[in-house]
């Protein structure tokens, strides 16, 4: 695996713990998205299963909140990575434990999302762990996608034009009049955005080649930010017609993280309780009947 090599030749420098536990790694950015060039660098995006007391620190004795509490672990990232077997080959890697990721991924994180609609020649490393996921990826999807990637994409609008751009991006900026990797990003995210309301899916490469365009310069900026004014009216509109669901499916995306635990540590008898329903539900009665008496 990438991760191993890198490590290896001191490249990156991840936790110990992590590259045999890592379950699903992607490229992601302009590769997954079918508009790369010879210079684009490689975007990895995955997740992971951390030791079994990090997801339960119950299991080493912690109590929330008190006293000395060992370090969580979220997510391990290092950007700008030189590759030493190829001296053109740039690496950015972003791994997340498999918890943060359910709860990005039920959120409509943008990148998320996305991670889990790669392509599949886009997948350098599957276990039967992730697959289990690609495969019910759809229950992440639901309607508050909309609020996500119209923020997400608004941003993109107004770094458009941003102050002072550097690096490449002032290159950008000097060539075309205004920054058309934001640009193919503003419409890429609403282009999304709809193939979620209207069809419950996403083909990350289904329109590359207007997305292709806008990078090459093709597209004026007039023309972009009236694409992008039209579509956030048709998406309005479909969001409230959208039959996919409205919020998420918590319990199911729940008992799915459950259940890739359960395969990776063979065993969850010790780290879960599974509280009786009626008694929860019964809580929750007290508690309403409780705030309303409070009132009275």
């Amino acid at each position: 695996m990438i991760l191993d090599r890198l490590e290896k030749q001191q490249a990156i420098h991840p936790p110990s713990w992590m590259n045999s536990n890592t379950v699903y790694l992607t490229y992601m950015g302009s590769v997954a998205y079918g508009v790369s060039s010879d210079t684009s660098d490689a975007d990895i995006y995955g997740f992971c299963i951390p030791p079994k007391d990090f997801i339960f620190p119950h299991l080493r004795g912690e109590i929330l909140d008190f006293g000395r509490q060992k370090k969580r672990f979220g997510q391990w990232q290092e950007h700008h990575v030189k590759d030493p077997s190829d001296p053109k080959k740039v690496w950015d890697f972003q791994i997340f434990s498999i918890v943060k990721y359910f709860h990005l991924c039920m959120d409509c994180n943008p990148n998320m999302i996305d991670s889990l609609f790669t392509p599949r020649v886009s997948v350098i490393h599957s276990t039967q762990i992730a697959e289990m996921v690609r495969e019910q990826r759809h229950l992440f999807l639901h309607k508050g996608a909309w609020h996500r990637f119209k923020g997400y994409a608004y941003s993109q609008l107004h770094k458009m034009n941003s102050k002072d751009p550097t690096g490449k991006r002032k290159e950008l900026r000097e060539k075309f009049g205004f920054d058309v990797k934001y640009a193919y990003h503003l419409v890429r995210l609403l282009d999304e955005c709809e193939q979620i309301l209207q069809f419950g899916d996403i083909d990350l490469q289904k329109n590359k080649e207007h997305l292709k365009a806008i990078r090459r310069g093709e597209v004026s900026e007039e023309e972009v930010r009236q694409w992008a004014a039209d579509k956030e009216a048709q998406l309005e509109k479909l969001y409230h017609e959208s039959k996919i669901p409205d919020t998420p499916d918590e319990p199911r995306i729940k008992a799915l993280l459950e259940e890739c635990l359960e395969h990776h540590y063979g065993t969850m008898g010790e780290a879960l309780v599974n509280p009786d329903a009626a008694s929860l539900a019964l809580q929750d009665i007290e508690e309403i009947i409780r705030k309303v008496r409070g009132k009275l």
